[in-house]
């Protein structure tokens, strides 16, 4: 019955044209705890999406990918009305994220909403890619998000390949078991913030993310405690395989942008 349900739901927020998706009815989003909005990150339709469906859900937390636990502290509500004052508080140019213009209709909609940052720092990024030891990490709550466990091989291979594809085929081989590592951290430093959030605002919760946490099979979703729920609303340039690991998904107006592989070629 569930997947049945889930179908209906695919069918009514996957647009007949691809565009900015001005039809989606994101009631269909309400009704559990935690919503995963995923998105392609340079994609400005994706946003304006994320942006429309926090205005409907009306959350009492967002949780962005893109914000380190400090940074979401200087969000408050003066700034959510002047884009250039919160982007410079947030020293976005200096983070390496799409243009700030992109994200700020999200902000803009979020008064009155508590805000996470669960961006995974730099350096520790670093030392788990190099390391590939994660019990440390989480201040202790790695064993909690399945971070002291090896994957199955299978999965393990899966990752692998999806971040030699990500990184245009031309990562060195060895480099790959810590791109992995590297990305576990940062679903279970997701879900962990969508915990907290959770236990300190009662909820709902929206995760503002890539796709690839947003996934139901192995990322973010996929490391909460039973007793809370979630949905995650994917968000392509293509009509994805079958099969795809997200609850709802719709495909949009694809980004003109250069060929990122181009140099490798």
């Amino acid at each position: 019955m569930k997947k049945m349900f889930l179908s209906l739901l695919c069918a009514a927020l996957m647009p007949a044209s691809a565009g900015l998706a001005q039809g989606l009815d994101f009631d269909l989003l309400r009704g559990v705890d935690v919503v995963f909005l995923g998105e392609v990150h340079d994609n400005p339709h994706h946003h304006d999406n994320q942006a429309r469906a926090v205005v409907v859900l009306g959350p009492s937390a967002l949780v962005f990918e893109m914000l380190l636990p400090e940074q979401a502290e200087k969000v408050t509500p003066e700034l959510l009305d002047d884009a250039e004052a919160l982007e410079a508080a947030l020293a976005w140019n200096d983070s390496g994220w799409p243009d700030f213009s992109m994200y700020y209709p999200i902000f803009a909609t979020s008064e009155g909403m508590r805000i996470y940052g669960a961006q995974v720092p730099r350096d520790v990024a670093r030392e788990a890619i190099m390391s590939g030891d994660l019990t440390s990490t989480l201040d202790g709550e790695a064993r909690q998000y399945g971070l002291t466990l090896p994957l199955p091989l299978a999965e393990q291979d899966a990752r692998e390949a999806l971040q030699m594809e990500a990184h245009c085929d031309a990562l060195p081989a060895e480099m790959l078991p810590g791109m992995v590592t590297a990305q576990r951290l940062r679903d279970a430093r997701l879900a962990q913030a969508v915990v907290q959030a959770m236990r300190e605002t009662g909820g709902p919760v929206a995760v503002i993310t890539g796709n690839g946490h947003a996934r139901t099979d192995w990322g973010a979703p996929s490391l909460l405690p039973a007793e809370i729920t979630s949905l995650s609303f994917g968000q392509f340039e293509d009509e994805p395989e079958a099969g795809t690991p997200f609850d709802l998904y719709v495909a949009t107006e694809a980004v003109d942008r250069d060929d990122p592989c181009a140099a490798f070629k």
